[in-house]
């Protein structure tokens, strides 16, 4: 379980305008946070563990994959925020932590996350389902 006192963390940019997803440290684990410059961070209100946990892993296998615009330079999470975040997960992460801490290629570990997610699932769409559900209306 993440320290409380972590800040959230960005992975990158969701939409041309600048909405970005990232993770935030929460008592049960992590939650999915969406934001812009100029307000607060939308928290991720889901609460079903296994639809919860598919958006922390689409967000891990998007941030492996480089497949976001640069998330804003002063939340940007590290490698190492991403490892406690594939850690704290429930379900097999073994091989993807390997994979984090043998220092394998970014496809290489977003490779074991998919196997994380439903057959088939796109971590993108993922997160962008996610925040129409909670982004401004």
């Amino acid at each position: 379980m993440p320290p409380a006192e972590e800040p959230v963390r960005a992975i990158g940019r969701l939409t041309p305008d600048g909405t970005w997803v990232g993770i935030e440290p929460a008592f049960d684990g992590y939650r999915l946070v969406f934001g812009h410059a100029d307000g607060p961070a939308l928290r991720d209100p889901t609460t079903d563990p296994f639809e919860r946990r598919a958006g922390l892993v689409a967000a891990a296998i998007s941030f492996f994959l480089a497949s976001l615009a640069d998330p804003p330079a002063d939340l940007e999470a590290t490698q190492a925020d991403l490892a406690q975040l594939v850690g704290s997960l429930s379900g097999d992460t073994r091989e993807a932590l390997d994979a984090i801490d043998d220092g394998l290629s970014g496809e290489a570990v977003a490779i074991r996350l998919q196997r994380l997610l439903p057959t088939g699932a796109d971590a993108t769409r993922i997160l962008r389902d996610r925040y129409a559900r909670v982004g401004p209306r």
